[in-house]
């Protein structure tokens, strides 16, 4: 038998997310001691795994609950469905984001005649779909695979030499 906190550790996730999805409806302790600790079994634990797949697959959390009936039905299989297709059509924005990006690249007119600044370049990627995260990926990416030509993107953007030594140094 295993704690709440016993049981996140074998699962890698938080406290937190356990009490979560107990309170949820999704995840019951096998008992409780009379000190209020809860314990969570072999059976728990395989329920826990579940969850977290289903998770995993992107599954909202309201869409788990008749997915662990382990009853096959037409219900999960289009829930499922209805995910990969959701995944299928994100990959597609995705794709498309990433076209964009290689067609602004390959065309050195607006680089060359500076119509592309770093705050509308900004303004392309959050368009894009694109966060933080996704941007810094992305600089990280672009000057692994081409140093030079991301110093020479950066420098076309207008940005300022400090700038750009920052923005390469937290790209490797």
């Amino acid at each position: 038998m295993l704690t709440v906190t016993q049981l996140a550790k074998a699962c890698n996730i938080s406290r937190t997310t356990v009490l979560y999805y107990e309170r949820v409806g999704l995840l019951q302790p096998a008992n409780r001691s009379d000190n209020g600790y809860r314990w969570y079994g072999e059976k728990e634990v395989a329920r826990l795994k579940s969850i977290l797949s289903y998770r995993s697959f992107g599954l909202p959390v309201q869409e788990i609950g008749p997915m662990l009936e382990r009853k096959k039905t037409v219900k999960q299989e289009q829930t499922l469905r209805n995910q990969f297709n959701a995944l299928e059509q994100e990959i597609q924005t995705l794709r498309q984001q990433q076209k964009a990006i290689l067609m602004v690249l390959e065309e050195p007119e607006l680089l060359e005649k500076n119509q592309l600044t770093k705050a509308r370049w900004v303004e392309i990627m959050r368009g894009a779909g694109f966060n933080e995260e996704d941007m810094t990926n992305w600089h990280k990416q672009f000057e692994k695979t081409e140093p030079d030509a991301h110093q020479e993107f950066l420098e076309s953007l207008n940005i300022d030499a400090d700038e750009i030594a920052s923005i390469r140094r937290n790209s490797r």
